[in-house]
């Protein structure tokens, strides 16, 4: 599986638009290859340079089986990030250039989850259930200009 963003490169800044600087809001992801059988996605979006740890910017599963994800849109069903909100919450370093990895699953089923979802949640409810995951990083530092 293959995932890419017209948006950014990979190891590349994102910009600010898709940011605590700018709206906010989630970049188009683009997604190729996706393996015979996947049953639906799920996608993870973290940063593990956060000072107290990986920060989860996104949690959303129960994503059909697509081949791109558009900008500023709810594609599945949300789970909680560290923000303590079901939503994207974009890059917002309190110092330095981070790395944000968007990460997606391919799974051979559909998940039947409960209310209280995050990441920690999903992760153990996919587990024997990956066909294939990509990922898909971009940097971002407060203050760039793109």
């Amino acid at each position: 599986m293959k995932l890419t963003s017209p948006d950014f490169e990979n190891n590349k800044m994102i910009p600010r638009k898709f940011t605590c600087e700018g709206a906010d809001v989630n970049p188009t992801i683009i997604i190729e290859e996706i393996p015979a059988g996947t049953k639906n996605l799920a996608l993870i979006v973290d940063d593990p340079d956060a000072p107290m740890g990986t920060w989860v910017h996104w949690v959303v599963y129960g994503i059909p089986v697509v081949s791109r994800i558009d900008e500023d849109s709810i594609p599945g069903t949300q789970g909680m990030n560290d923000f303590r909100k079901k939503d994207y919450g974009g890059p917002c370093p309190p110092s330095g250039t981070h790395r944000y990895f968007f990460k997606l699953y391919a799974l051979d089923k559909e998940l039947a989850l409960g209310e209280r979802v995050d990441k920690r949640v999903l992760e153990k409810a996919m587990h024997g259930h990956i066909l294939d995951k990509a990922e898909l990083i971009g940097l971002y530092k407060r203050g760039s200009r793109l």
